[in-house]
């Protein structure tokens, strides 16, 4: 019998899809260091993020087919020595798009209008001192006739652009591999109804001069340069907000942390950081910065979609292995 291993877990309609295809799913977390131990009799390993694939651990596993990342990236995964094994890699593309896209925007619209910290100080002085509180939060932005700069054009950052246009913000995007996307912008619920707006690629540069918000949504291997450090954020606009729902180390985060205290960076939305699970407390307590623990794909409606994905693949990858 084919032997799975969800070592991070898997959503229940992933789980039914493999068992119905009379697969044994074990979904009991193995510590990282006992996987040498333990994966060496199973046939598909199913990963998210917290669970590293290294050569190592591939070499003791013999029997293994298939490593599936739950998820975009595979950073955690040695993929071109698991493809010289002639072991299948996969992931879910597009499956999270929606709800990392909707968390940027909720990261934007706690800065734009000091959210996330009134919501830290109204429930310990908006008893006694409203009106300054009110006051100290009165001076919100809109996003609607703002420039939006979405730096990464793949399926997350095209689900930003849709959201951004319906916004009424003007969006420019980056990608060293795309150069035009028309963009339908879907109204729901409605199949009568198309709009479709040709986007353009910009060089890096001229988006960070005229971005009034900057998002970031590519991938990151382990010990590249940051995309986002001092020479760029001086590029910048003073009183830009940026946000990384993408991966730690994008940014500079001492850099992050200057421009911050000076001034010129308005805000700061994280859902990722660099030393995760224990990110800097200059970051989480700054009130600057709007943040999240790595929730960018953490919706009902994402995992489903990630679960039903990765079980569709790993049963037509097993099939044509067989």
């Amino acid at each position: 019998m084919i032997k799975i291993l969800a070592n991070d877990g898997l959503h229940p309609e992933g789980l039914r899809l493999l068992e119905e295809a009379g697969y044994q799913v074990d979904v009991e977390h193995i510590a990282q260091e006992q996987l040498m131990q333990v994966l060496p009799q199973y046939d598909v390993l199913i990963v998210r993020s917290a669970t590293k694939v290294r050569r190592e651990l591939i070499e003791a596993c013999p029997k293994l087919k298939i490593i599936a990342r739950a998820g975009v990236g595979l950073d955690n995964i040695d993929l071109s020595f698991a493809e010289r094994q002639g072991i299948s890699v996969i992931n879910t593309p597009g499956a999270s798009a929606v709800s990392v896209a909707e968390l940027a925007f909720g990261h934007m619209f706690n800065l734009a209008r000091h959210l996330h910290l009134a919501n830290r100080l109204m429930p310990e002085k908006g008893n006694s001192e409203f009106k300054k509180l009110k006051k100290q939060f009165s001076s919100g932005i809109e996003l609607r006739g703002r420039t939006l700069g979405v730096i990464g054009f793949g399926k997350i950052g095209l689900e930003v652009v849709r959201m951004g246009l319906a916004l009424g913000m003007n969006v420019l995007t980056v990608d060293l591999r795309v150069e035009e996307v028309n963009v339908d912008l879907r109204v729901y619920q409605t199949d009568n109804l198309s709009l479709s707006v040709k986007v353009t690629t910009r060089p890096l540069e001229e988006v960070l001069r005229e971005a009034d918000f900057i998002t970031l949504h590519l991938p990151f291997p382990a010990g590249s340069k940051p995309i986002i450090g001092r020479e760029e954020i001086e590029m910048m606009k003073d009183g830009v907000v940026l946000i990384n729902t993408a991966r730690g180390g994008v940014i500079d985060e001492e850099a992050l942390l200057e421009a911050l205290d000076k001034g010129k960076i308005r805000g700061a939305g994280l859902d990722v950081f660099e030393n995760e699970p224990t990110p800097r407390k200059e970051l989480l307590q700054h009130p600057r910065v709007s943040v999240s623990p790595h929730i960018g794909a953490s919706t009902e409606e994402a995992q489903a979609n990630i679960g039903r994905m990765l079980a569709e693949q790993i049963i037509k990858r097993l099939i044509g292995k067989s």
